[in-house]
């Protein structure tokens, strides 16, 4: 099989690093790390609470660079340990579910804020080159628990961006939604076509932006020679209908309306942040100024 060609910009970022990725068991920080993996990198350490996603990560990689740590994010001593002497850190680490999150705000904020904050201290004394944090296109505007504690999360690195360096840069990459994630629509969809039932919709006029995993891991590592000060990278995604989506796998739906605080329409950006964007050929970047 032919070796993929090396981007020089991100290959010049990662040679002889030694990277962190918290919530690395998790589908997109799997593929991400897969990538990192196919640089010369001198490490990639992948921090995750789940012990079996960790096991089934190792077993899916055979590479002697990949350190499997397990711990949680808002364990002090734990990161201060996972950070020690790393180059660059990827921040995927979250309570993602929108019900869960509702049903469990204290836990959710505790991880998606305060663990943010743990992470970005354990940074500042650290002292990596870069940290980029991951973060999700319902933080625009956001309406869930789940979207609000992730525009905390990116308020608070454009601040660290903007304040607490030299010598780490801080930026985030926000996107919409990843097919091939856990727990979201079409792993449902795909039990419910196994069981013969109809696929569940919430409205028809639903509309979200999707985009596959490697596209997202790529957009990621991307964004990595461009983080300095802040900044949020979008990139340019199609809006489409959930139901069309829902067509191409059965013509059996059915209705089961909105979860708490979803909107019909998702979008990338605010109104405020389309103001701040610098658009680009495939993504936008906002500079947000944090006084």
């Amino acid at each position: 099989m032919k070796k993929a060609k090396l981007d020089k910009k991100i290959e010049k970022e990662l040679k002889n690093a030694t990277i962190l990725v918290t919530g690395g068991s998790g589908s997109v920080a799997t593929v991400l790390v897969k990538k990192l993996l196919e640089y010369p990198i001198k490490a990639v350490r992948v921090l995750d609470i789940d012990e079996h996603g960790l096991f089934r990560l190792g077993r899916k990689i055979n590479d002697s660079r990949l350190r499997l740590l397990l711990g949680n994010i808002l364990d002090k001593e734990r990161i201060e340990i996972a950070g020690s002497n790393v180059d660059i850190i990827f921040h995927l680490a979250a309570v993602k579910n929108i019900e869960i999150s509702e049903f469990n705000p204290m836990e959710t904020i505790d991880t998606n804020i305060n663990g943010t904050v743990n992470m970005i201290k354990m940074a500042i004394k650290n002292k990596p080159k870069k940290f980029v944090n991951i973060s999700t296109d319902k933080a625009a505007e956001s309406s869930t628990l789940y979207g609000a504690t992730k525009l905390l999360g990116e308020r608070i690195v454009t601040w660290a961006g903007t304040h607490a360096n030299p010598p780490t840069k801080f930026a985030t990459v926000r996107f919409g939604n990843v097919i091939e994630t856990k727990g979201n629509v079409f792993e449902v969809w795909d039990e419910e076509k196994k069981n013969n039932e109809a696929l569940s919709i919430t409205d028809p006029e639903m509309e979200r932006y999707f985009f596959h995993v490697d596209e997202a891991t790529q957009f990621i590592l991307d964004c990595l020679p461009l983080v300095n000060t802040g900044e949020i990278f979008i990139p340019k995604m199609k809006l489409q209908k959930v139901k069309q989506l829902a067509l191409k796998i059965s013509k059996k739906h059915k209705i089961i309306g909105l979860r708490p605080g979803e909107k019909i329409r998702e979008i990338l950006m605010s109104d405020e942040e389309k103001q701040n964007a610098v658009e680009k050929k495939n993504f936008w970047i906002i500079h947000k100024k944090i006084v």
